[in-house]
């Protein structure tokens, strides 16, 4: 007999787990599946990165009683800083103007993950390990998922809903015949810690240039966290600088606002490519986070964006628990799908539209880009706006979102 869940979810990274945490609260029964082992090396979503937080993220960790484990690791975002390279305009968000302690948090993806995991092992949440879907087969009354497991034996789950959190390649969305509109930026990101000469004062600077943005966030004991957009057939080059050279041509994109580059960190490497899901349901499936959108990293937005679907799905998910109706009925997931359709798209806009705004050469609009970064500085209600949708407090917000419990 397979064993009965309310709820299977592919992917036990920052997505699935926060996910998991958040239903189980309401009596499903959850099981989640993940290829790696917690804690094992090669788990790609507690890797070296970092994760900015943005201030409406805080909200929903806060209301699941997550924050408080990444707290005392969270750096606060005070201000936001954009610029081009060679350009005059410039444009500050700041967190006083916005009346929140912080626009956004800066925080080690392997803390998230410490605290992440801490709180399944005290949880309800059974977590299937190592485990990879092969299958899956769509009932009347649910799913069965056939998984291979620990020295390659299979067995079959079954649950009333299942969800794909296993990232921008995901099986279970490629199982399910869901196709993805893609596009090849051409373009790479190289992460780092550094150690500027100046005090970063809580400054998260996002700097335009014409290979790609640069973009350095405040961390503990005076670091940042760097991503840098590099051409992709560039980026070998870029990797195998050595540590002086490294920073003098960062210096150079970046310019002097945080004085003398002075020490980098290990550097790793991401191919940058928008995939979005056409559809982000089917029968009895969910997609959440990069299964169903990886955007580029410009503004910070991707982990953000994620949470936004974890909270939506939550939000509903809590409603069908207190009627005794179906998790995976279809009324449901096309609520799913209604309510997260307009932030998705936004979103989406606006990342793209940035990565392709600050790449064109064409010189009437590279001149304009300036003004408008000037204008946009002098105009409080458009930089409250700007500062709204980055703070993720934009748009119809669930319960978690707003700082409510389920």
């Amino acid at each position: 007999m397979a064993e009965p869940f309310d709820i299977l979810i592919a992917g036990g990274g920052m997505v699935g787990a926060t996910l998991a945490l958040a239903v189980a609260r309401n009596g499903y029964r959850v099981g989640v599946l993940e290829a790696r082992p917690p804690g094992e090396p090669g788990q790609p979503s507690y890797d070296d990165r970092t994760t900015a937080l943005a201030y409406g993220s805080r909200r929903i960790l806060e209301a699941l009683g997550l924050w408080q484990g990444v707290a005392d690791q969270a750096t606060p975002i005070e201000h936001i800083h954009v610029s081009e390279r060679g350009r005059f305009g410039v444009t500050r968000l700041s967190a006083a103007d916005e009346n929140v302690p912080a626009l956004g948090y800066v925080v080690a993806n392997r803390a998230i993950g410490a605290a992440w995991l801490a709180a399944l092992k005290d949880s309800s949440v059974e977590l299937i390990t190592p485990a990879t879907v092969q299958a899956y087969r769509v009932h009347a009354d649910g799913v069965s998922v056939q998984i291979r497991g620990q020295d390659d034996a299979t067995r079959e789950l079954r649950a009333r809903l299942l969800v794909a959190a296993d990232g921008t390649h995901s099986m279970l969305r490629q199982l399910a015949g869901i196709g993805v509109h893609e596009r090849d930026y051409g373009q790479t990101a190289v992460i780092a810690n550094l150690t500027p000469g100046r005090d970063h004062g809580g400054v998260a600077y996002e700097r335009f240039t014409d290979e790609g943005p640069i973009a350095l966030l405040p961390m503990s004991e005076g670091r940042c966290a760097l991503v840098w957009t590099r051409p992709a057939d560039q980026v070998d080059v870029t990797l195998a600088l050595n540590d002086a050279d490294f920073l003098a041509a960062l210096q150079d994109r970046f310019g002097h606002r945080l004085g003398r580059l002075r020490k980098v960190g290990r550097r790793a490497a991401y191919p940058l490519k928008l995939v979005r899901a056409v559809r982000d349901t089917a029968a009895r499936l969910v997609l959440v986070g990069n299964a169903s959108h990886t955007l580029h990293p410009v503004a910070g937005q991707g982990f953000n964006l994620a949470l936004r679907d974890v909270a939506v799905l939550a939000d509903l998910l809590a409603g069908a628990a207190r009627d005794g109706s179906d998790p995976g009925a279809p009324a449901l997931l096309d609520a799913y799908s209604a309510w997260r359709r307009e932030d998705l798209d936004t979103v989406q806009t606006y990342t793209d539209g940035l990565v392709r705004l600050f790449t064109n050469p064409w010189p009437p609009l590279a001149h304009a880009r300036g003004a408008a970064l000037a204008a946009l500085d002098l105009c409080p209600p458009l930089r409250h706006r700007l500062a709204r949708q980055s703070m993720g407090l934009a748009g119809r917000l669930p319960r978690l979102a707003r700082g409510r419990a389920l």
